[in-house]
């Protein structure tokens, strides 16, 4: 079961914080229902959910921004609201704001003052990819730009826990790898990273554990490969002369679309349909077959049938 799994974690991994059964009502509203997770060191832990699932006020908790109903969270063996342990802990939210007349520096600067072992300015500066841009004023940074500032920000104290709230939203191709390398980088020096996002390519990417909340309840917990796992149908794309109704009836299709000229096939038997398919049309062409997706994972177990969006907690808080 799900939540003995989560105990012996927590027994034997000696994790970093931990929310042991927590319920968190905000009024009337049910924000989270009866959530146990942990976060380790040198782990990436991915918190999935659509919009209201409870990520943000996970997030909250363990900050000590907002108090459990019920249950309780714990810090490195503390509560998150001790001040000691806020110095342990660096955040990137979604929304975030800074007097806009700071340069670069200044900001890193000052707010590396408020934690007792800081990482360099400088280095901190070079592993936001900002050390070029270290005398512009915070008004005129691109919205990219001001994001890689909110990251300086998350790791300029040196914390032990980092908490990613949505943290590559207004980044180019570019600037997102540059950031999951650095994120790497942070894992390899046996951090724990709690990353939330809706870009499922990136949860892929980066978390070495996926938890999936859906409707304020934690319903999966495991590595990306063990919940894409738990998606029984792949896809086979493929140029064919075969009606639709003839792909239709090859073994084990769920649904049959057109996609640019060509067709893609669900198929819960992926091998047999390609033989099959292969023995009616020996003609076929660019025949692929792909393994299930991540975010097709998160589609089955929390029952959606659509795309997540960029806002969190709006019906929740």
């Amino acid at each position: 079961m799900l939540q003995d799994r989560i105990s012996t974690m927590v027994a034997g991994a000696s994790p970093l914080a931990v929310l042991d059964r927590v319920t968190k009502r905000y009024g009337a509203t049910l924000a989270l229902d009866d959530v146990s997770l942990d976060l380790r060191r040198g782990q990436v832990t991915a918190l999935l959910g659509a919009n209201g699932a409870g990520k943000t006020t996970t997030v909250r908790l363990i900050q000590g921004v907002t108090r459990p109903t019920a249950g309780s969270v714990r810090v490195g063996g503390d509560s998150p609201l001790d001040w000691r342990t806020r110095r342990r802990t660096g955040v990137m939210l979604q929304v975030s704001g800074v007097p806009g007349t700071l340069t670069v520096r200044e900001h890193v600067h000052l707010f590396s003052s408020y934690y007792p072992n800081p990482l360099p300015v400088g280095e901190a500066l070079e592993r936001a990819g900002l050390s070029e841009l270290a005398s512009r004023p915070f008004a005129k940074l691109s919205g990219g730009q001001q994001q890689r500032l909110m990251f300086a920000l998350a790791i300029c104290g040196n914390p032990e826990l980092l908490c990613l709230d949505e943290p590559t939203v207004g980044l180019d191709v570019d600037a997102r790898r540059r950031f999951w390398a650095e994120v790497r980088r942070l894992v390899d020096e046996r951090r724990a990273i709690l990353l939330t996002t809706h870009y499922l390519e990136e949860a892929d990417a980066l978390a070495d554990r996926v938890l999936v909340l859906d409707a304020g309840r934690l319903v999966a917990d495991g590595t990306p490969a063990e919940l894409k796992q738990r998606v029984f149908a792949r896809r086979l794309r493929c140029r064919t002369r075969l009606a639709r109704a003839a792909l239709e009836r090859l073994p084990g299709v769920v649904s049959v679309a057109a996609d640019r000229g060509a067709v893609v096939v669900v198929t819960s038997r992926a091998e047999d349909t390609a033989r099959v398919l292969l023995a009616e049309d020996p003609a076929v062409s660019d025949l692929e077959i792909v393994a299930p997706r991540l975010e097709e994972a998160f589609l089955t177990l929390t029952g959606r049938a659509g795309a997540v969006g960029h806002t969190d907690e709006g019906a929740r808080r």
